[in-house]
């Protein structure tokens, strides 16, 4: 049996099982969701969709349902495709067009509270729930804040720690924020919050060359969670780093981080703090440590996650460099 993420447009994803032998179409029709589609055998490519990773078979259908050219970009037409590995599919449409169950809250305990600094806070979650949970490293949750009908997005800064069902966040504290006066003033061990996701289509592919990967604050979470993966899975392209913060109280979880670059096999990473009486040594924003050899003339993938303005500033700083690189995903963030 594999298991297959499908991405939808508006950010959903949702996991199902395919048998051997069985399409992705069945299968998820099998899970209660319907891809679109008309014919079931490979004849119009209404079901088509964009392959992302995996390995997988796919015959018996026409060109005129699925050129040469598509596929070759990637292109699969998901009633004729069988899965051989796990895969992920994105899917050009709503999920509310095509999933036919209502998305499930989950409940879990506060079973961690480390306060790293004045400015963030992470904090673990965990149940019996969690252990069956399904994410991609570098998505995120709604949690609600206890309380309240009030939910806010956070990304997973871990994988699913199988043997006690955990998973772990970290925040900025926002000054008289909602979920970090909850956080800070209220939490404690064996809370109940709820969680609903996961969502997002910022999440680490197939590693095919080398990646940047450019965290702002405590968009630092899911590269936390992607780093786990790799370290997990093995990475033969090199990957760096680069942490970027504005104060020495926002710097944390370095030792995580030396951690990793002592684990995982061509890792590396630089951190730096913007303002420039900071006392950590390197100064900076994130595009004053983009240099040739870590933008690899274009041929890398980039991932970023941090505020809209640090995004902005990168998509500068390339444009102004002349380069281009493979793929760009990022995630923008901003206080609620």
């Amino acid at each position: 049996m594999t298991k297959i993420a499908l991405n939808f447009e508006d950010g959903v994803t949702r996991f199902i099982d395919a048998m051997a032998g069985e399409t992705v179409a069945d299968a998820a029709y099998r899970s209660q969701i319907n891809i679109p589609m008309d014919c079931r055998d490979g004849a119009c490519g209404t079901c088509k969709c964009q392959w992302e990773s995996g390995q997988f078979e796919m015959d018996d259908y026409i060109e005129d349902a699925l050129s040469d050219q598509e596929a070759e970009a990637g292109k699969v037409l998901t009633c004729c495709m069988i899965a051989a590995t796990d895969c992920v599919i994105n899917v050009p449409a709503l999920s509310e067009m095509c999933v036919r169950t209502v998305m499930a809250d989950i409940h879990a305990e506060v079973v961690a509270l480390n306060r790293l600094s004045p400015s963030t806070l992470s904090f673990t979650l965990a149940s019996d729930q969690i252990r069956a949970m399904h994410f991609l490293p570098g998505q995120y949750v709604n949690l609600q804040v206890p309380g309240t009908d009030q939910t806010r997005a956070y990304s997973f800064s871990s994988l699913v720690q199988e043997d006690r069902g955990a998973v772990s966040f970290l925040i900025r504290v926002v000054p008289d924020g909602l979920m970090s006066s909850w956080l800070v003033n209220d939490a404690k061990p064996g809370d109940t919050m709820t969680l609903r996701g996961p969502f997002g289509s910022f999440y680490l592919r197939d590693v095919k060359r080398p990646l940047l990967m450019l965290a702002g604050g405590t968009g630092l979470a899911p590269f936390l969670a992607m780093l786990e993966k790799l370290e997990r899975d093995g990475c033969p392209q090199p990957v760096h780093l680069i942490y970027g913060v504005t104060n020495d109280g926002d710097l944390v979880e370095m030792d995580k981080l030396e951690d990793f670059a002592a684990r995982i096999d061509n890792f590396s990473f630089t951190a730096c703090a913007a303002n420039p009486d900071a006392e950590y040594p390197v100064k900076g924003f994130v595009t004053h440590h983009m240099d040739d050899g870590v933008l690899h003339n274009g041929d890398l993938d980039i991932y970023l996650c941090g505020p809209p303005p640090m995004v902005d500033a990168v998509n500068g700083f390339m444009t102004d460099k002349g380069i281009k690189p493979v793929n760009f995903y990022y995630e923008k963030f901003a206080s609620s």
